[in-house]
């Protein structure tokens, strides 16, 4: 498999432990070193975490939407049963507004379910949740549309509704995130420009590429930097216990060079966009790693990252 464009990249950064100044400070810092876009969580508290400050998704992407100017903007992904699909749809069309044109729309239907339960969103089956999210991801097309439409379905029920304004973009890029073979793909396959792959279905993503449809690749990468090689040990090390691979996959560790032959290979893979969390992100990080790697990597020959045959 062969990417179709460019390696696009960008940073994940979940908003706990943080404030507002911090989290826009970083954005501004990955728009300067030439990140494609900036990504937050969508939880209403941080998982396998005790209480902490966890910034709600939407009104701090809007705090970085107004200090930013080019750099897109995303979740990755927001949580669909925490909205109704018209209300979501309104937040995502004045997000896109405010932006100027600069958002993503990434979606799941909710893995957290101790979540879920602790805020009282009801219970409901895995499957019950993909397929009211197959029907959001309905709503939303039309409440982008601008024009007055009924809806019934088994989850929603809309008369007469309509979305104004429209969203900047022709089309939200909608990234649907996940590696399940029966409730995400066929949702990837019918609605997302994106499929987002989890690091914890990375091993599979050749396999579950074929059942995404039209929708172009994404996938979520640990990365630890090495500036120096004597850091080599600790920083492994560190990837390891902040960012497991059980949730992350096979984490990306590397000096410069070796960093940018990782991500060649994952865009040979068919991978465009590289949604990547370091084990410390910092504006540093994020200068060195654009300096370093992103400028490097846009100039590399394609087949560069290829494992030559007959090789493991």
């Amino acid at each position: 498999m062969s990417a179709a464009g460019p390696l696009a990249l960008g940073v994940y950064v979940p908003q706990f432990k943080t404030d507002v100044t911090t989290m826009v400070t970083l954005a501004r810092s990955a728009e300067e070193a030439g990140f494609h876009s900036f990504w937050v969580m969508d939880h209403l508290l941080t998982p396998g975490a005790p209480p902490c400050d966890t910034l709600e998704s939407w009104t701090l992407l809007t705090a970085v939407a107004c200090a930013t100017a080019r750099i897109r903007l995303g979740h990755l992904v927001g949580c669909a049963p925490f909205r109704h699909p018209a209300l979501l749809a309104k937040m995502a069309a004045t997000l896109d507004q405010v932006s100027a044109g600069r958002l993503e729309l990434g979606l799941g239907w909710g893995s957290v379910e101790s979540e879920l339960t602790a805020y009282g969103f009801g219970a409901a089956s895995r499957r019950e949740r993909a397929q009211a999210l197959g029907e959001t991801l309905e709503i939303l097309d039309l409440m982008f549309a601008g024009t007055p439409f009924d809806y019934a379905g088994d989850h929603f029920t809309l008369k007469g509704a309509y979305g104004l304004p429209r969203p900047v973009q022709d089309r939200i890029p909608v990234h649907v995130g996940g590696g399940g073979r029966q409730l995400t793909m066929p949702l990837v396959r019918r609605h997302a420009d994106w499929w987002n792959c989890v690091g914890s279905a990375r091993d599979r993503l050749d396999e579950l590429a074929l059942l995404r449809g039209r929708a172009r690749i994404s996938a979520q990468y640990a990365v630890g930097v090495i500036a120096e090689e004597s850091d080599r040990e600790r920083v492994s090390a560190s990837v390891a216990k902040r960012l497991p691979s059980a949730a992350w996959g096979e984490p990306l560790v590397g000096t410069a060079d070796e960093l940018v032959t990782s991500l060649a290979r994952e865009q040979e893979r068919g991978v465009e966009l590289a949604i990547l969390r370091f084990h410390v992100t910092s504006p540093d990080t994020l200068a060195w790693f654009g300096a370093h790697v992103a400028e490097p990597l846009r100039t590399l020959p394609r087949g560069a990252g290829e494992v030559p045959r007959g090789s493991g």
